[in-house]
Parts: C-alpha cells; structure tokens; sequence
C-alpha cells in the first residue's frame, strides 16, 4: 500500500521517481481501508530534505500511510521557504486544539546538541508535546537529539558532551533479535552517526524502563526501547542519504572549521571518492517494523487511542 502525500509536495516526485508507491489525498479518501496516520514532527533546519528521508522510509511499508507534517508553532526556520511551511506543515498549537490523534510520531532531532534541555526556545511547547503524545499517539519514535529530549523528559535520561564529533558509520551490536523492532536485522549493523553528545549505558542501566535494542563499542547505545510510553528513542541516523555525512564534511571542510573525515564512511577514507550505503536495508527493516508493529497494535478506531 502506499503512502498519503500532497501532490504539490516535494517528496511526492521525488518518492514516485524512485518507485516508491505515494497517492494523492483524492484517491485515498476511496480506498476502503483505515490508512496509519503517522506524524512527523520536524525540528531539522533543512525541512525538505528530512521530510523526504523518513517519508521515504515510512512510505515503503506495505501499508496505506496518512502523512502528515508538524512543525513547532512559534519556531522561524531560516533554512526552509515559508511558502513551504504554511502549504504544507501545521502548527503543533492548530493539532493539538483539533484533538486529533495519530497512530505513530516521529520527532526528529536537531542541531542544538550543545544546549541545556530547558534552554531551548520551544522546550515549553516541546515538553507539551510529550504529554500529548501519552493520549494522542500510539507510538512515537524520537531520532537523535528527540530522542534524547524525550529520554530525558521522561526517565531523566542525560546527554553527555563529546571531546569531539561522534561522526561516521560505525558497528552496532544487535542485542535484542527477539524484539519486533529489529525483525530481520544482521547481529551487526552499520549505522550513520553526527552528534556532539552521547548516552551512556550505565545510565540506560540505572533506568530498568529502558532497554537498549543496538549499541556500539565506539559510540555507546543506539536504539532504546521504552514500552512505557510506547516509544522508541534512535540516537543515530538510519534515514541519513548516501551522500549526507558527505554533505556535512564538504560543508565544514569548505567553511575552514575543524572536521575530520567521517570515520569507515569513504572508500579507504578517502574524501575524494564518492561513499556506497550499506546501511539502507536496515533503515528499511527498522522503519517498516516499526510501521507494522503500530499496524498490529493500534485501535482501529483511531479515537480510542490513548486509552491504553
């Protein structure tokens, strides 16, 4: 089944040229089936390019997936058109004073690593968020520094600074074969990694809500499981593209700032050669998981959500 996309919104070419199945509101108000209504809550800068990565991912399921896009109500985005954001995202304060209720939520991360939570500029609202999600949403998955917020709302969880740039793909451990979420993963996964801080085990040990389903020898805890509140919290990039850690060297590289050369990411960590991905079948099997656990889990009468 496809997913649910405005047919003016980027992503619905893009996904189409790539075979992804996308359909047009129109043509899904025909279909006789309840489609997931799934959220994404984007807190990244470059809106356009994220919303393409997870709707990529989420919109390879076999399901019918409502997408929709959410946005900080007060926030200004200096890097997205404002013509784009009013076509096509809604105010968090417009969702919630709706009641409307979602079968899934991805809350994204964004490049504020190096701030205290609650010196945020939306934390109020952020934190907000959280709350609702407890009777609003079925599921929600916080990537990166989402999920370290909701980690830290919830369990006190903190993030530790880094001496330097946790930045490359690096090996995680598979830890939990048993769990739903990482159905058909290898014992090993390589996974794109760019963040200032960390989580750190003994801290994920002290919380026994939480259990970590892959982690790395290099760069610590990767993806925690946390069914009290029907969340998932991804501290690393699955959705990244090929080319985004690349992106971001060329970026600081040409800006003169300190950069090394993203770890096991180049042929023979070499920047002048053009990177493969291998870590896109497991960014599928994770997101399309995800999807169906929601699918077998959530109400079929959207409304109930929420009440338990």
């Amino acid at each position: 089944m496809p997913i649910t996309l405005n047919e003016s919104l980027p992503a619905y070419r893009i996904l189409s040229d790539e075979g992804v199945m996308v359909m047009s509101p129109g043509r899904a108000a025909t279909q006789d089936i309840r489609p997931l209504r799934i959220g994404l809550l984007n807190l990244m800068p470059k809106k356009i390019q994220t919303e393409n990565q997870f709707a990529r991912l989420i919109g390879a399921t076999p399901l019918q997936i409502d997408f929709q896009l959410i946005r900080m109500s007060d926030h200004e985005s200096r890097n997205t058109a404002a013509g784009h954001l009013e076509s096509f995202y809604r105010p968090f304060r417009e969702v919630e004073a709706t009641g409307e209720k979602f079968d899934g939520l991805v809350i994204t991360g964004a490049p504020i690593e190096h701030l205290p939570f609650d010196q945020v500029t939306y934390w109020d609202e952020l934190t907000r968020v959280f709350a609702w999600t407890r009777t609003h949403v079925h599921s929600t998955f916080g990537v990166c520094w989402g999920g370290m917020a909701m980690a830290w709302h919830f369990h006190g969880l903190p993030k530790h600074p880094l001496p330097e740039k946790a930045f490359g793909c690096f090996r995680h451990q598979n830890l939990a074969p048993a769990s739903p979420y990482l159905r058909g993963f290898s014992d090993e996964v390589l996974v794109p990694v760019s963040r200032w801080t960390e989580v750190r085990q003994d801290d994920v040990d002290a919380r026994p809500a939480l259990t970590t389903l892959l982690a790395s020898a290099d760069v610590g805890p990767c993806l925690l499981a946390d069914p009290g509140h029907r969340a998932l919290y991804v501290f690393n990039h699955f959705e990244y593209d090929s080319t985004t850690l690349k992106e971001e060297y060329d970026r600081d590289a040409q800006a003169g700032k300190p950069i090394a050369v993203p770890r096991n990411y180049y042929p023979d960590d070499d920047p002048a050669r053009m990177p493969s991905n291998r870590w896109r079948s497991h960014a599928h099997l994770l997101y399309g998981n995800w999807i169906n656990e929601i699918y077998q889990t959530t109400w079929y009468d959207i409304s109930r959500i929420g009440e338990g």
